[in-house]
């Protein structure tokens, strides 16, 4: 009577190989080969490496090995690509690689394994047998003395070698030289010094209060811009035509600086009291009346009219000191 362990393990050794059997088939359908076109070379020659796989044309692939550039004795001098042909119901792949060694000795090229795949998994591996590369040295003989070193043989000079070099160099200097010579020889071109019109300091205030005047800023309730830009103007005019730094002082520091400058004098009133307004729109929020913004406006233009004939005669003296320092 046959014992229950035994009929168990005969059940899972059967269904074990039930398992295998198509992988063990698969790689019996596939033969794989490594064959080198010689075993002996001398250091730095070449060796062929010849990489097969013969399969059945469907069913199986088969994934090449793939070797580092460098391993080993050997080195990858280069890979051709993967070919494929047919014989009958046999499908061959094969693949060439070059390699090389500069180590002299007996050196061995690895088993190579090629993975089986089917349906996208690796089912299983087929390798090649091992080869062996004599890798030999120079042979020398010894039995001969050795010879001396022969000295470096000179050759003799010829112009007709170096011919195009010295053409190239004669039209380049011929060239530069001509160059040269062009652009200091022509005329130069004297370009006319554009003469700027020079605007009076009261002519461009009476411009940019009219110009303040024709926008109407109070009349659009902006009377803070108004008065602000109106001062300014003024202030501006003051610092150009006599020099007094009124954008950087209060009013009163102004009215104070006006004093040495006669002709500004006469018109500290006016001044005054268009700063005072001025100051009562811009900082106390007042809101003065039409009359009052166009007085301010007048006040203004006066001012401007009034010191004009002491800049004319200022530009007049001006003018007679330049003579003076360059006479005709």
């Amino acid at each position: 009577m046959v014992k229950p362990i035994i009929v168990k393990r005969l059940i899972f050794f059967f269904l074990l190989g039930f398992v295998l059997a198509p992988f063990v088939a698969s790689a019996q359908q596939v033969d794989v080969k490594a064959q080198a076109d010689t075993d002996r070379i001398r250091l730095g020659e070449q060796v062929k490496l010849r990489l097969s796989a013969s399969m059945p044309p469907q069913g199986v692939n088969v994934v090449f090995p793939q070797i580092p550039d460098s391993f080993g004795h050997f080195e990858v001098v280069r890979r051709s690509p993967l070919d494929t042909t047919a014989q009958g119901n046999t499908k061959l792949l094969g693949q060439t690689i070059v390699l090389t060694s500069f180590d002299s000795g007996r050196w061995d090229i690895p088993a190579l394994r090629f993975d089986l795949v089917s349906a996208g998994n690796i089912t299983d591996s087929a390798f090649t047998g091992p080869l062996s590369i004599d890798v030999n040295t120079v042979e020398v003989d010894t039995t001969k003395a050795f010879k001396p070193i022969k000295g470096v043989r000179t050759v003799g000079w010829s112009f007709w070698d170096y011919w195009l070099y010295f053409a190239i160099g004669i039209t380049v200097a011929l060239v530069a030289v001509g160059l040269i010579v062009y652009f200091r020889s022509r005329p130069k071109k004297v370009a006319p010094v554009p003469v700027a019109a020079v605007v009076p300091p009261y002519e461009i205030a009476l411009q940019q209060l009219q110009q303040l005047k024709s926008e109407k800023v109070w009349q659009q309730g902006d009377i803070k811009q108004y008065y602000t830009r109106l001062t300014d103007i003024l202030r501006t005019y003051f610092e150009q035509q006599f020099n007094i730094p009124a954008l950087e002082q209060t009013s009163e520091e102004l009215l104070q600086h006006i004093k040495p400058v006669t002709i500004l004098n006469q018109q500290r009133d006016k001044l005054r009291s268009l700063l005072s307004l001025a100051d009562l729109a811009k900082f106390a929020k007042l809101t003065p009346s039409p009359e009052e913004h166009e007085g301010a406006m007048q006040h203004a233009q006066e001012i401007v009219e009034w010191t004009k004939p002491a800049a004319e005669k200022a530009a007049v003296a001006e003018a007679g000191k330049e003579e003076t320092k360059h006479p005709a």
